[in-house]
């Protein structure tokens, strides 16, 4: 049995209540906060963390960040695979 969690694009991401995301003026990034720490989120994690709000689907985020990211080309994967392992990681309720 395998621990992979799978994330479609109709399904709509939720941040978990346990976490705050947030701009972090000091780290220049954006991060979740959490009772024990906080996690730095990279470029393009906090692009799509900033979308979620429990309303939009994955593929409103992933159009959304493609308009945003022309030059980019397709990002259904690569959203669909960190909303996957944001998932796994408890930060998507």
């Amino acid at each position: 049995m395998t621990d992979a969690v799978a994330f479609v694009a109709s399904d709509v991401p939720v941040l978990n209540n346990m976490f705050r995301f947030q701009w972090e003026k000091a780290q220049d990034c954006y991060v979740l906060l959490y009772p024990e720490g906080m996690i730095q989120l990279n470029g393009p994690a906090g692009e799509i963390m900033a979308l979620v709000d429990g309303e939009r689907d994955a593929a409103k985020i992933i159009a959304e960040l493609e308009a945003k990211f022309s030059d980019a080309g397709d990002l259904s994967g690569d959203v669909l695979e960190f909303l996957a392992e944001a998932k796994k990681q408890g930060w998507l309720a």
